[in-house]
């Protein structure tokens, strides 16, 4: 795991709940913490943060590996604003995913493994996003995808129709888009 995602899981819990928060968690998952957004981190340590913090701050490690992945695409959209900029809502960045953005990823992390998506049209309109990944963070991914809504000024309904957290063999997640005028810009992801 890249050490800026545990830049931005820092960030989000020392902003929430203070610095001493940070600390308490690092302790009580015995990790050494000090993470540099260059390193590549073993994947345990943030399933530990994400074990030891739901436990700690009263919610469900999904919840909570959600709301890191919204916070994490803030936090990225503010370090790379070449990668959002040239998108005018949600749904055409989300199809930039595996052509532009995790190849530029890459290139300036060339260790980085960032997850695979597959990209197709409900009819009902919604776009149905196929997260493959040996991590298993479809919750990030989704807390990432409403938080690209909430940079893009819409809010994003977020719908898992399989996951391989409930032992489905791939993750589906289905993305309705609502412009700011239609929503309140809520997390509504479930």
């Amino acid at each position: 795991m890249r050490g800026i995602i545990f830049n931005v899981v820092e960030e989000t819990i020392s902003a929430e709940h203070g610095m001493h928060t940070w600390d308490a968690l690092l302790a009580s998952a015995d990790l050494p913490g000090g993470y540099s957004s260059m390193g590549d981190y073993p994947d345990e340590e943030l399933d530990r943060l994400i074990e030891v913090g739901s436990a700690a701050l009263g919610t469900t490690p999904r919840d909570l590996t959600r709301h890191f992945g919204q916070s994490a695409l803030l936090a990225l959209s503010d370090r790379y604003p070449q990668f959002f900029a040239p998108h005018a809502c949600t749904r055409d960045f989300l199809l930039t995913l595996n052509e532009v953005i995790h190849p530029e990823v890459r290139k300036l992390h060339p260790h980085a493994n960032p997850p695979e998506f597959d990209f197709s049209e409900a009819p009902n309109g919604d776009l149905v996003v196929g997260y493959h990944s040996t991590r298993r963070l479809c919750a990030f991914a989704d807390g990432m995808i409403v938080g690209a809504g909430l940079y893009f000024r819409e809010t994003v309904v977020v719908r898992h129709a399989k996951c391989t957290a409930d032992g489905d063999e791939i993750c589906v997640l289905h993305c309705s888009f609502l412009a700011q005028e239609e929503g309140d810009l809520a997390d509504v992801s479930g």
